[in-house]
């Protein structure tokens, strides 16, 4: 990726091709992956064939090749500024698993009353904190990369501890309390972190042998220059076929039933904008960086469609409306933080000169 720290219409000047009409690629695959769910015939059954972990080989393999190159770019030797930057950690651990959580809770009963399985299915993603593509809209923006792979590993570690706990409060206990109906659901420590430890645990391995044995062999100099040059775009190619694959396995359900997407595209709109903005704006308020302001924002906005669609396929089927939620989180997640990608270099500006460290 060819990103760079200068103002915003530097940044997007000096971006290659891929990088420059990514909003398009990206546009383009969600097409193409719904019209080949739609028309190729068993096409989704190939790519259920195998699966890791609840989720399709192809996509897994898919979210590995996205977050390696962005991982390979961390300097793993800054993370200490990071653990002891408690203005951003706490904010963090309160907006993605206090407000997060209890935002989509209240968007989904108030905007989704009539329809309980895609009321459910919202919720689960709401407690699914992000792990994986907020790495990749974290570094198109600019962002703190130290600090997102830092907040991304304690999400990861509190979604291991916290899922099955909040998924019986917020499905269970806090509907009793409310007098609404109450949903059960069953979810292993073990598939949560089996989860984590294929999504994060093994790109997060690799960037970290890649730099290590890379500087250690050929120089920072080198790999800065040479290997991670050589590597960027290799992130974009994996978001684009993750993105193809995922709406292929969905297409027929997506462009069958436009009503139901649309009801459920609102309260994830809502969402996305108000957890990002309001994250964005809370820590411009608390004087944090441009980049750790941006880092903030996207781990608090993004949520583990991985985790979601995974479990509402194991707890309520492939074709329930639990599972659809949890597919048109992306469907509406993608386009949304694509642009707010551009939202935030546009507002870099704002921040003062000596705040902007290069990426």
């Amino acid at each position: 990726m060819t990103t760079t720290d200068a103002a915003p219409a530097g940044v997007i000047a000096k971006l290659s091709t891929l990088d420059r009409f990514l909003p398009v690629w990206i546009a383009a695959a969600m097409v193409a992956g719904l019209l080949a769910g739609r028309w190729i015939p068993g096409l989704e059954g190939a790519l259920n064939a195998v699966a890791v972990d609840g989720i399709s080989l192809p996509i897994a393999l898919g979210l590995l090749v996205m977050m390696y190159p962005v991982l390979a770019k961390v300097r793993y030797d800054r993370l200490d500024t990071v653990t002891r930057d408690r203005r951003l950690l706490m904010p963090s651990l309160i907006l993605n698993w206090l407000i997060g959580p209890a935002l989509m809770f209240a968007l989904a009963w108030l905007l989704l009353p009539d329809l309980p399985e895609y009321r459910t299915g919202l919720i689960i993603v709401g407690l699914a904190r992000c792990i994986a593509m907020v790495i990749i809209w974290n570094d198109l923006a600019c962002g703190d990369r130290e600090a997102a792979a830092v907040l991304v590993a304690i999400n990861s570690v509190f979604q291991v501890i916290m899922f099955g706990v909040l998924s019986w409060f917020y499905l269970s206990v806090l509907p009793g309390w409310l007098g609404l109906p109450q949903t059960d659901l069953a979810v292993s420590g073990w598939q949560i972190a089996k989860s984590v430890l294929i999504f994060l645990g093994i790109p997060l391995a690799a960037g970290y042998l890649s730099r290590r044995l890379g500087e250690r062999g050929k120089g920072r100099t080198w790999y800065e220059t040479r290997f991670l040059p050589r590597i960027g775009p290799v992130a974009l190619y994996g978001l684009l076929f993750t993105i193809v694959v995922l709406f292929a396995l969905q297409g027929q359900q997506i462009t069958s039933r436009p009503f139901d997407v649309a009801r459920i595209a609102l309260p994830l709109l809502a969402y996305f904008a108000l957890m990002w903005a309001g994250s964005y704006a809370f820590g411009r308020a608390i004087g944090l960086t441009y980049e750790r302001t941006t880092t903030l924002a996207f781990t608090a906005a993004g949520n583990n469609f991985e985790l979601a669609i995974a479990v509402a396929i194991a707890t309520f089927g492939a074709t329930s409306g639990q599972a659809l939620a949890g597919v048109v989180g992306p469907l509406i997640e993608v386009p949304v933080l694509v642009a707010l990608v551009y939202v935030s270099l546009a507002l870099r500006r704002r921040f003062a000169p000596s705040t902007v460290e290069p990426a």
